[in-house]
Parts: C-alpha cells; sequence; structure tokens
C-alpha cells in the first residue's frame, strides 16, 4: 500500500462471435478498468442500444412483479451465497427468462384487472347498501309524525294552514303555477316532511285539494367534502331544498385515482414502472336531498359528480328497498367468496415468482452491464471485431490472457481475442489502485476521502492505519471507554455476514469502519492506561512512588500533606496524582507538551515522504529546493521547542532549586524571546548554558531558508526555459499544465492506427508551459504558506490536549454528579434503588455523550489532523480512482452506469 500499484495500458482486439462472452469473462475477472472510445456518440445511437432496450423493459417487469410481491409480503428467496455471478446465460436463456418474466406478469395483471373489477363492485354495492339503509331510516323516522298516507299512490295530505309554507311548483290539474311568496322557503321546518313513499317523486295533498309534486337525488360523498357540499348546494338552489346525510360507519375502500384524480398510466411500461398502487380507504356519508324541478335536479346531479359524488338511483316504495337490501346482501357473501379464492391463487403465483426473481434481476443487470460495457468499444464492421482499450494491473496482464485463452477455447472460436500492451498516454496518468482488504479498506477509505492519490504516489492509507487511531486515543484516552468501543467494533466484525447484507447508509458506513472502531478501542486502552484513567478512576496497579510520612499526612491549619518520592510507577501516570491539589496543573502541562512533540513527529514524517514522491517522480531538484529547506526551518523552529521540552523533563529542578539554580522557566516565554530578542537570554531564566547563542544561530538559520526556498526553484526553473542547463536534468513535466481531460492522445502498437482515424472528435491533451512570473507567484504562495504553518499547524495539535482534558473532566462530572452522588446514602434500601436508577442514568450518559458524541468529536479532530497538517505536506490527491468492470460491483450496486 505504500504506492499505488503498476497500471499498464491495455488494448483489446475482441471478435464479434465472442464479443459478449469476453466481456462476461472480464467482469468475472475485475482486473479491467475500461474508458469509452466514443465519447461524441449520443447514447442512443450506439451499436447495441437495442438490447440495453430490451433489458430495460426486464427491468421493469421485474420492478412490476418485486412490487406485487412486496405488497403481498410474500418472501423472495435470496441469491446463494456462492458467488452466482460467477455464471453467465446464454442468449437462449435470456429468452426463457424473458418469457418467464412476460408470462408471469401477464397473469399478474389479469388478476389485479379482474380483482379491481371485483373490488370495485363489492365497494359499490357495500355504498348501495347503506344508501338503502339509511334512506330507509330516514323515512321510517318521518313516520312517527302525525302526517299519514291517503291512498295507495303515495299521495299524502296535510292540513292547509301547513300547505302554506312551501314554496314550490305547484301541480294543479297538469299545469304548474308559482307562489307569490318567493321568500318562503321549500320547507318550513322538517316536522312538515311525511314519510316519501315514492322515491322518484312524492306528493303533498292538502284540504284544498292542491298537488305539491317533490324529487329526491341520493347517494355518497367523502366526508371530508360535506362541508363545501352544503354550502354549494344552499348557494347554488338559493335555499330550496332539503340536504339531510348520516354518516357510514365503516370507510370505503375506493381506488387512488377516485381519491386523488390522477389518470391512468399512459403506456404499459409506464403500467409495470408504477405497479399497482394500493387503495386508499375514505370516510364517507350516505346524503339525501329533496328539490322540485328538471332543471334544479340537474342541476344537483352536475354539482354532485363535480364533487366526487357517486349517485344512487332507489326504488321508491319500501318493499322495494328492503328487497334490494337482501338481494344486495347475497351478493356482496358471494363477491366476497370470489375476491378470497382469487387472492389464494394470486399469492400461489407470486410464490413461484419468489423462487427466481433474485436470480432473473442478477441476470438482467449483468447482462446490461456487459452491452454498456461492449458501447464503449469501437466497431469494425470491416474486420468484425471490436476494439477496446483500458487499464489494468501490469502484474495481472498474464491472468487477462490465460481468461481470453479460455474464452476462446469454451466457445470453440477460431480467431481468439489478443492483448496489446500501449505506452502510457503524454501527460494522462493511468487510474489509481490500492489492494486493500476487509482490515485496510476503511483506512484507505479516509484518504480517499480526502482525494484520490495520483498515480504511484506515496499512499497516506498505510501510515494512517496506525496514525488515525493513536492520535484518536489521544484524545479519547480512557481504558472503560476504550474497552467499551473495542467490543462495539468487535461486535460488528464477528457479525459482518448479518451486518453486510444492510444497505442503509448509515448502518453501512458505521459497518465500514468496525475495524478503524476496533484499533481504536486497542489504543483507547493504551492512552487511557499511561493517563491511568478508568471512567474517571485512577489504579494503583504497580504501587503508587509516593508515600506520605505520619507527620504530613494531618492537614491542620492550612498546612498540606506533602509526599515523598521513593520511587517511579511503572507505567504511566502515578496514581498519587489524582489525590494532589496540582493534579489538573500538571495534566494539563504534560498533555499540551505532548501534543507539540506528536504534531512535530507527523508533520516531519510528511516532509520527509515527499522526499520519497521528488525521487520517484524524476524530481530530484526539489529535494534540495523544497524538501531539505523545509526540514530544516521545521527542526530550527518546532525541534528546538521539542528538545527544550524533553530537556526540561529529565532535569530533576528540585536538586537544581538546591544548587541554587533558578526555577523552570515557561518554555512558551522562551520560544516567543526567542524571536523577540534574538541571541540573548535573562540569566533569571536561562534553561542551560549557552541557551542565548545556540537560539540566535536557530533563528538565523530558519531565516536563511525562507529566501532558499523562495528563490531557488524559480531560478532553476529560469535556467531551464534560457536553455542555460540544456533540459529539465531529470525534473519531468514539473512546469507544465495539461489542458483537457479526455486521455485520446495518439496511440500506437496494436490497432492504434485505426483509432487515429475515427477518434477525430475527441480532446486531445496538450501541454502548455507555465510563464515564468506564474512559477514565481505559485512558489512565494508556498513559501508564505509554509512559513505560516510552521507555528499554525503546531498550534493546531493542540487539539490533542484540549479534547483529551475536556474528555477526562467531563467523564469525572458524570461520576461524581451522577453515580457518585448515591454512595452517601446510608439506608440500605433507599441507597440500592438510587444506586440502581443513578447507574443507568450513569450508563446511559457515558455511552450517549462520551462514547458517541466525544467519540464523533476526536474522530473528526484526528481526521482534520490527516487531511490538513499531515496530508498537505506530501500528498497531492489529484489522481482518479481505478474502477474495473466487475459483476459483483454492478450486482451490489457499487457501480456507476
Amino acid at each position: 500500500m505504500f504506492r499505488s500499484e503498476e497500471i499498464s495500458r491495455v488494448q483489446l482486439y475482441v471478435p464479434l462471435e465472442i464479443s459478449h462472452a469476453t466481456v462476461a469473462e472480464l467482469g468475472h475477472l475485475e482486473l479491467v478498468h475500461f474508458r469509452d472510445l466514443n465519447p461524441s456518440v449520443n447514447p442512443f445511437q450506439r451499436a447495441y442500444v437495442d438490447e440495453i432496450r430490451r433489458l430495460d423493459e426486464l427491468e421493469r417487469g421485474l420492478r412490476y412483479l418485486q412490487n406485487q410481491l412486496d405488497r403481498a409480503t410474500v418472501r423472495v428467496k435470496p441469491l446463494p451465497s456462492s458467488q452466482p455471478w460467477y455464471y453467465t446465460r446464454s442468449h437462449t436463456e435470456i429468452d426463457d427468462i424473458a418469457q418467464h418474466i412476460a408470462t408471469h406478469t401477464g397473469r399478474l395483471e389479469q388478476m389485479a384487472q379482474a380483482s379491481t373489477s371485483l373490488q370495485q363492485q363489492f365497494w359499490s354495492l357495500t355504498e348501495l347498501r347503506h344508501v338503502l339503509v339509511q334512506t330507509d331510516l330516514f323515512f321510517d323516522a318521518q313516520d312517527a309524525h302525525s302526517i299519514a298516507p291517503t291512498s295507495r299512490t303515495g299521495t299524502l295530505s296535510v292540513a292547509a294552514s301547513r300547505t302554506g309554507t312551501v314554496r314550490a311548483s305547484v301541480l294543479r290539474t297538469g299545469s304548474y303555477l308559482e307562489t307569490s311568496d318567493d321568500a318562503t322557503p321549500l320547507l318550513g321546518n322538517e316536522d312538515d316532511w311525511v314519510d316519501a313513499a315514492e322515491a322518484g317523486h312524492t306528493s303533498i295533498e292538502g284540504t284544498s285539494r292542491l298537488q305539491y309534486v317533490y324529487t329526491y337525488v341520493s347517494g355518497v360523498i367523502p366526508r371530508s367534502r360535506i362541508p363545501i357540499f352544503e354550502r354549494i348546494m344552499f348557494r347554488a338552489l338559493r335555499g330550496n331544498l332539503y340536504l339531510t346525510h348520516s354518516e357510514i360507519p365503516e370507510p370505503i375502500r375506493v381506488p387512488p385515482t377516485s381519491v386523488s384524480g390522477s389518470k391512468a398510466p399512459a403506456s404499459e411500461s409506464a403500467a409495470l414502472d408504477a405497479g399497482n398502487v394500493d387503495d386508499e380507504y375514505v370516510d364517507k356519508n350516505v346524503f339525501l336531498i329533496f328539490a322540485h324541478g328538471a332543471t334544479v335536479l340537474d342541476k344537483i346531479r352536475k354539482i354532485c359528480e363535480s364533487l366526487g359524488a357517486t349517485m344512487y338511483s332507489v326504488d321508491r316504495r319500501r318493499e322495494g328497498r328492503r328487497s334490494e337490501a337482501y338481494e344486495i346482501g347475497n351478493k356482496l357473501e358471494d363477491l366476497e367468496q370470489v375476491l378470497k379464492k382469487a387472492e389464494r391463487l394470486r399469492r400461489l403465483e407470486l410464490i413461484k415468482v419468489a423462487e427466481s426473481i433474485e436470480t432473473w434481476a442478477a441476470t438482467v443487470k449483468q447482462e446490461k452491464a456487459i452491452y454498456y460495457v461492449m458501447n464503449m468499444f469501437k466497431l469494425d464492421l470491416q474486420r468484425k471485431v471490436l476494439i477496446a482499450e483500458g487499464w489494468c494491473p501490469t502484474d495481472s496482464l498474464q491472468n487477462i490472457r490465460y481468461a481470453l485463452r479460455a474464452v476462446t477455447e469454451r466457445t470453440g472460436s477460431t480467431i481468439h481475442p489478443i492483448v496489446t500492451v500501449l505506452p502510457p498516454l503524454a501527460h494522462i496518468p493511468p487510474p489509481t489502485f490500492h489492494r486493500t482488504n476487509k482490515f485496510t479498506g476503511g483506512f484507505q477509505a479516509l484518504v480517499d476521502a480526502y482525494g484520490i492519490a495520483a498515480y504511484r504516489e506515496v499512499n497516506p492509507g498505510l501510515f494512517t492505519i496506525i496514525s488515525f487511531p493513536f492520535l484518536f486515543a489521544v484524545m479519547f484516552g480512557d481504558v472503560g471507554h476504550g474497552l467499551m468501543l473495542f467490543l462495539m467494533g468487535a461486535a460488528m466484525i464477528m457479525n459482518e455476514r448479518s451486518l453486510g447484507k444492510i444497505k442503509e447508509e448509515t448502518v453501512s458506513m458505521i459497518y465500514g469502519g468496525r475495524y478503524v472502531m476496533l484499533l481504536a478501542g486497542i489504543f483507547s486502552m493504551f492512552t487511557g492506561l499511561i493517563y491511568n484513567d478508568v471512567f474517571s478512576k485512577t489504579m494503583n496497579l504497580f504501587g503508587s512512588g509516593y508515600v506520605f510520612d505520619s507527620q504530613h499526612s494531618a492537614v491542620t491549619d492550612g498546612a498540606v500533606a506533602v509526599g515523598r518520592k521513593i520511587g517511579t510507577y511503572a507505567i504511566g501516570v502515578d496514581p498519587a496524582w489524582n489525590l494532589s491539589e496540582n493534579k489538573l496543573s500538571f495534566l494539563n502541562s504534560y498533555k499540551m507538551k505532548m501534543a507539540v512533540i506528536f504534531g512535530f513527529l507527523q508533520m516531519m514524517f510528511g516532509i520527509v515522504l515527499s522526499m520519497f514522491n521528488h525521487i520517484h517522480f524524476g524530481r530530484r531538484r526539489d529535494i534540495y529546493t523544497e524538501t531539505l529547506p523545509s526540514l530544516i526551518l521545521m527542526a530550527a523552529i518546532i525541534g528546538y521547542l521539542v528538545v527544550i521540552i524533553v530537556y526540561k523533563w529529565s532535569v530533576d529542578w528540585t536538586a537544581a532549586a538546591q544548587q541554587g539554580r533558578p526555577s523552570p522557566p515557561s518554555l512558551l516565554n522562551t520560544l516567543i524571546m526567542m524571536f523577540l530578542e534574538p541571541g540573548h537570554v535573562d540569566p533569571n531564566v536561562q534553561l542551560y548554558p549557552g541557551q542565548g547563542p545556540v537560539q540566535g544561530l536557530l533563528l538565523l538559520i530558519a531565516g536563511l531558508c525562507i529566501p532558499w526556498m523562495l528563490a531557488a526553484k524559480p531560478y532553476f526553473a529560469w535556467r531551464e526555459m534560457h536553455g542555460h542547463d540544456g533540459g529539465a536534468h531529470g525534473n519531468g513535466n514539473q512546469y507544465s499544465a495539461v489542458s483537457g481531460t479526455d486521455e485520446s492522445t495518439s496511440q500506437s502498437g496494436g490497432f492504434g492506427s485505426f483509432l487515429e482515424e475515427e477518434d477525430e472528435g475527441e480532446v486531445v491533451a496538450i501541454e502548455e508551459e507555465h510563464s515564468f512570473s506564474d512559477i514565481v507567484v505559485h512558489q512565494v504562495l508556498h513559501t508564505i504558506e509554509f512559513v505560516l504553518s510552521v507555528i499554525s499547524y503546531t498550534a493546531s495539535y493542540l487539539r490533542l490536549w484540549a479534547l483529551s482534558l475536556a474528555h477526562a473532566q467531563l467523564s469525572e462530572v458524570l461520576w461524581d454528579m451522577v453515580l457518585g452522588s448515591t454512595f452517601g446514602i446510608t439506608d440500605p434500601v433507599i441507597g440500592s434503588i438510587a444506586l440502581f436508577i443513578a447507574f443507568g442514568a450513569w450508563a446511559q450518559f457515558t455511552v450517549g455523550i462520551l462514547i458517541f458524541m466525544e467519540g464523533l468529536g476526536a474522530f473528526l479532530h484526528a481526521l482534520r489532523l490527516h487531511w490538513v497538517e499531515f496530508n498537505s505536506k506530501f500528498y497531492q490527491g489529484g489522481g482518479h480512482q481505478f474502477v474495473p468492470f466487475s459483476f459483483r460491483a454492478v450486482l451490489e450496486g457499487d457501480a456507476s452506469e
């Protein structure tokens, strides 16, 4: 993983008769990254667009079948675990699969149509039954009034005084007369209504023998539209109607088009894409409207239709309504039995589909991927060949040749495919390919998120395996918390089979970092051992190196007990510091200096790695113009700070004070005064003899490095431009840029001549020389950035100290305020209950805040230190990923078409 794999540019000559089998074999092999040789050709004008369209139709059918399976909750038989993509189907088998998909789709569509028709009949009859019941109940309620029928024709008599309250068309000897009182409502009140025995026409006859003819409209309407329905009816008819409604106790099932108003799919393929959308259940009301006049009734019917109401014709006689209700009940029972039988047949059909749908879907995806790749090839009809071009790992060339030879033998072809290695394209680097496994893949993903490494560039992923979990652990150091993190990672590793099948994005992301979590937990336990911290409590594993004399153990009159050192604690911080009053200041100083040391070492290592890049790419001059002055400048400033930190730790300042030496100075003040007073150090704050001249010399060396970095590289570039050196002296294309991103440059070898004739539409990479002013500006910016980063990036590593301190203090607060508060309860019963509750709260806070929130914070800060402070020293990240044609990636959904 130190560098990416060596990649060769290859050209394949594939006979048309075995092109499908050849591409399929390469998909199994997963070693060839193809590039598109037809960038200027429209996707709909390529050679195999008809095959892709046919496979698209098959995918639509499969989506329809999958939708039906999901709605019926039928379990689908998964693909066998023995990697089914290793088996490629023939054209005959593909035709058989297409026939099976079409057959099952046709059957299910017929069943769905029949079921939909029966459902509509069932719910229409259900609505009609409710209309009959509610209409009968309404008229039965009117029988309770004093009005009684006087004839078999349904003519009802009312008192003469009541007829004056009715304003309507009056029937007298066959002619209609209008009353003179336009303000009189149609009905005085609900008590004036009597039983309407005739549904179509109901007449009311008074003592003056005037006969009033009324008609009514009945039906159902969604309950949500009742308020607007009443309002529109009242305004449209000016109050000349009587409207009553009642709720249907059960929701009515309606197709989605009836609710949303959407139209049916415009084509069969659109219907397959959509599948059968689940019907909706809507609460409805039965309504009954009394009015008079044909024009008024037409207006009522139009209003009902516009509001989505369904109208039903009801028999005018009570006996007829009840007889019809009995017949509808029998029909509903019969329809219910038919629907259950149809559902059983449909489920049996779906069970047959569930046995094979995953295999069919995998086959269709595989075939579609093959034709997509073949559309990237050049088609030579005269020679009856397909010409492909791409990249493959150099050490895998022999494997590719063996695979192509196997295709020839299996198909019985007389012409075998040919693989030719082409020279690399000018200024277009090959893709970057790092061989990883499930352990290293998570760490490499962290680097790739910053940017894909340039071809053969030093890969930070190798060092990230150790440095990332270590820097994380510096901020997250606690044996207990590290153990919990370790157990989480170990649990995911032990359940890789089940967790790997989950496609949810968040779960997949956490699962991909399971080994990162595992190592982070291990390193956190190590740093927790160094900090002597277990859930904010210390351990005394090796015996403290301090003892307290008896005369110093009692605290009286403001005195403090002072420990006497008798030895050194074996590993980590001595537990005696947990009892000291200056614990926090000691840990602050210790962790702050430790953060500076770690930052200096990692940044120096990054600068050294840049030297390996310069050597590999033939830019040896950059070692002397960039790497060497950078190393000297960093060592003269930050390296000196690290040296005096270690020196200050190594001196016994208690013994030095007894010898008359001054107290140890502040290192921060020492570094500041190094710049403010070069070569001079106050004797009272002197750290070691000769400190002033040493600091002055280091400052002079650091100052000389700045013009060295600023001028050396532009000077040599100027000499090259004016021909003084007669060449680049191994600097390669250091001062050139590439215009365009397509890789289609002049080609040679194999069938390169054919491609050159056909590649007129492709963009050709052109070398463009930088002007000398561009080089100077670039170098000035680079120098300023590096000089400023010497201090700023070092200060950035202080986040290691800050987050470590915050994590330890928050852990201590949670222990003392949540769990520790119950230890003082003397009552055993109350104390046990309180401890149980407090432990639950403490565990939740520990997992939620310290593990997840603090862990996420430490993760992001460690990631920033790698991306900015470390990678910026040597890593460009300007490459592109090696993406081989792979059936595995296609079936897992990781390949982009």
